[in-house]
């Protein structure tokens, strides 16, 4: 059975206005979507776009957005265990609305123990919150793209998930994030995969299209189908252009 493959629409087709990048990625072919921060657009409007175009969200980011100027991502954070159960409240509303499989809920830019704690807490009471069904990821990403941010090494990702040790709570493996954390993705994939529950694409050095750095692709999708992986692998680049064109990598696939 071949690969699932959805778009992420936060990267993708953001050439276009926001509802209507769920018509072109229904044209291209793809069956599913995901929106990294959907919250500033009213449920309703997102959903009709889905409808209209027989697509399903595969996933949103959580928490939301601070917008009083606070960082995306907390639930690491000392001192902000209130506000993220209070936020993961409004993301179930979204989830309930969408028919979203998974959320990525983000650490944020904290360090040391105390700051373990606080995410494995906090993930604990997500995790037994959450609405049947659904899914909840963290994910690595590595130094440069996000400084400071608690989560950037495999090694924690699982120290992190066994500690909370809840059946809904797994990996989310982005392959731009795992290509510039350790070196080698195809390797760094078999070493997690029993982990992971969410998948995204990406080449790197630059989070551009598949096939266009230093990441072996062709091992990388063999290794995912080998592992009998059956969730979506979302496609989470910057196209440099025109998405329809950098869509070649989808060809035999």
């Amino acid at each position: 059975m071949g690969l699932k493959f959805a778009a992420n629409l936060t990267h993708l087709f953001a050439e276009l206005p926001y509802l209507d990048r769920f018509d072109a990625a229904a044209e291209a072919g793809f069956e599913a979507v995901e929106v990294l921060f959907p919250y500033d657009v009213a449920a309703g409007e997102t959903h009709q776009a889905l409808v209209r175009n027989g697509l399903g969200m595969v996933l949103i980011n959580a928490p939301p957005p601070n917008y009083t100027g606070g960082d995306r991502g907390y639930a690491a954070i000392p001192g902000r265990e209130g506000r993220f159960r209070y936020d993961m409240r409004r993301v179930f509303r979204y989830v309930e609305a969408l028919g979203v499989n998974v959320v990525h809920v983000m650490a944020g830019v904290a360090e040391g123990a105390e700051a373990r704690a606080v995410f494995i807490e906090n993930l604990k009471q997500a995790c037994a919150d959450a609405p049947d069904g659904l899914i909840l990821t963290i994910e690595p990403l590595n130094k440069a793209a996000q400084p400071g941010y608690f989560l950037n090494c495999f090694d924690l990702a699982k120290d992190v998930i066994e500690a909370v040790g809840a059946p809904n709570l797994g990996l989310q493996f982005d392959s731009y994030h795992a290509q510039t954390i350790t070196g080698d993705a195809v390797a760094c994939y078999k070493a997690v995969q029993a982990h992971v529950r969410h998948i995204q694409i990406g080449d790197a050095p630059g989070r551009t299209a598949p096939g266009t750095g230093d990441i072996d692709f062709d091992a990388l999708f063999a290794a995912i189908e080998a592992s009998g992986y059956e969730g979506w692998v979302s496609a989470e680049y910057d196209p440099g252009g025109k998405t329809q064109d950098s869509l070649g990598w989808r060809k035999g696939r």
